[in-house]
């Protein structure tokens, strides 16, 4: 297997530990925030355009289209239309609103559909080639009517236009953030519905699939602590620059840049050597999304389908249950500081290998009562101050205080919880993940002020190392 963890050394331009301190004597906390966080890079990529195009000079020639290839039309594995595969196990999958698209086929007379990457609850991920810019891209195409399509969409117009506004200054977290290249819309051919298409840059494997390949299902500190400045400077650029909360921080949502782009071209022979599995009946395919295994680089936080942005708080009722802030469970206005609870809960399922809440039975409604009983058994019980600005309060207490499923509140804490770290390690990184998991949100700290936490203090003299040990 490829070497997994690139090499510190490697390049002496990403330097994590290092933060941007241009504008120290700024009294302004969210635009210093903006220029302290930025982990040292290369000035010039400091600011990306979404569409990432490059002018040519007047004197260059375009370079004529390439051409498609053909790709098999035989020797895949063809399961039975009774077997449902990816996205058809979805009890909401239809085959009107999730669009067919077919590996060889050319989208748009530009993109030539190469291999699956992956399926969602609400869209399919292609790796393509761009004939036209002569590289690869991704294509996440939605089913209809997807209100997340649009979300993403202006999230990105949003962004852009901070970007164009800000220039470079205090945006370098920018680059820590798939952005988009394109968008369009493609009409369905069977059933008429509208699918909305995001082009971007391709990505490598997620933090979960990182965790999956790695020492027994645990992410080593060795390779957690050097990414974790990167995501703060997105977050912070998200939070302070561009007044948007991602809403939906997991491992799915933490992908890795491809170091090598050789690697793409190996995958598009692969699929011509071995053609991915699929199934295959009258009129409709469904295509087995292809693993990747590639060399790492820059992590990026990706999927804006769930952003809000343009106010001080919200309402609405977000992020997936298991990462349900305190202040989502109490039906409290809300803020970037739910990015905090969920970043703190991803980074203690990399590193325990398992969720600090369980999945719980009866749907988002049902698991709110056994979901606070955990986040009490945990943390304690939540401050006055908090319950009283909530009106679910009587859902949860009685009237004398008391949470009404006091028998599922277990005598636990998270000391006891960790398992897999001693001494000075375990010591930190629960320091660490108790600053993020506050019951009050306005306890819990920015972006920027983790970024400086001893937690992620890295030994410059520390080897490198693969994720599996090896």
């Amino acid at each position: 297997m490829r070497r997994l963890l690139p090499s510190p050394q490697r390049d002496k331009k990403k330097d994590v530990t290092a933060i941007q301190t241009e504008h120290p004597g700024r009294s302004n906390s969210k635009s210093a925030a903006a220029s302290q966080l930025t982990p040292a890079s290369d000035a010039k990529s400091q600011h990306l355009p979404a569409a990432d195009e490059h002018a040519m000079s007047s004197e260059s020639q375009p370079r004529p289209p390439s051409a498609s290839r053909v790709f098999p039309s035989s020797g895949f594995r063809n399961f039975s239309r009774f077997h449902r595969k990816d996205e058809e196990n979805y009890s909401w999958y239809s085959s009107k609103d999730f669009y067919p698209i077919c590996i060889g086929q050319l989208i748009r007379d530009r993109y030539q559909v190469i291999t699956k990457l992956g399926y969602g609850t609400s869209s399919t991920s292609w790796l393509c080639r761009d004939l036209r810019k002569h590289r690869y891209v991704t294509i996440k195409v939605y089913a209809a009517n997807q209100g997340q399509a649009k979300r993403e969409v202006a999230a990105f117009k949003h962004i852009q236009k901070v970007l164009n506004d800000e220039l470079a200054e205090g945006c370098g977290g920018a680059q820590f953030i798939r952005l988009l290249r394109k968008s369009f819309v493609l009409d369905h051919p069977f059933s008429g519905n509208k699918n909305t298409c995001i082009v971007y840059e391709p990505m490598g494997m997620s933090l979960a699939d990182v965790r999956k390949i790695a020492c027994d299902g645990h992410v080593p500190l060795e390779f957690l602590k050097p990414m974790l400045p990167y995501l703060l400077a997105a977050l912070d650029f998200m939070h302070t620059k561009v007044n948007m909360v991602h809403t939906d921080i997991q491992e799915g949502n933490i992908m890795f840049s491809i170091e090598d782009k050789a690697d793409l071209k190996e995958i598009e022979e692969d699929e011509i050597r071995k053609p991915s599995s699929r199934k295959v009946y009258k009129d409709e395919a469904i295509f087995l999304t292809r693993q990747m295994y590639t060399e790492i680089g820059d992590p990026k936080l990706i999927d804006l389908g769930e952003a809000r942005f343009g106010e001080d708080s919200y309402v609405e009722e977000v992020m997936p249950d298991l990462y349900r802030a305190p202040e989502i469970l109490l039906s409290l206005p809300w803020d970037e500081k739910i990015d905090i609870w969920a970043l703190g809960l991803t980074i203690w399922t990399c590193v325990e290998g398992e969720n600090l809440f369980t999945d719980n039975a009866g749907g988002r409604s049902k698991s709110a009562l056994p979901h606070m009983a955990r986040m009490i058994s945990l943390l304690g019980p939540p401050p006055q101050s908090l319950l009283q600005k909530s009106s679910k309060t009587n859902e949860f207490f009685d009237e004398y205080g008391e949470f009404k499923k006091s028998h599922k509140v277990k005598k636990i804490c998270l000391e006891e919880e960790e398992k897999l770290l001693e001494g000075e390690d375990k010591a930190e990184f629960l320091r660490f993940i108790r600053r993020m998991l506050q019951w009050d949100p306005s306890s819990r700290p920015s972006a920027v002020e983790l970024v400086n936490d001893p937690f992620l203090r890295v030994d410059s003299g520390t080897e490198e190392e693969n994720v599996d040990g090896n």
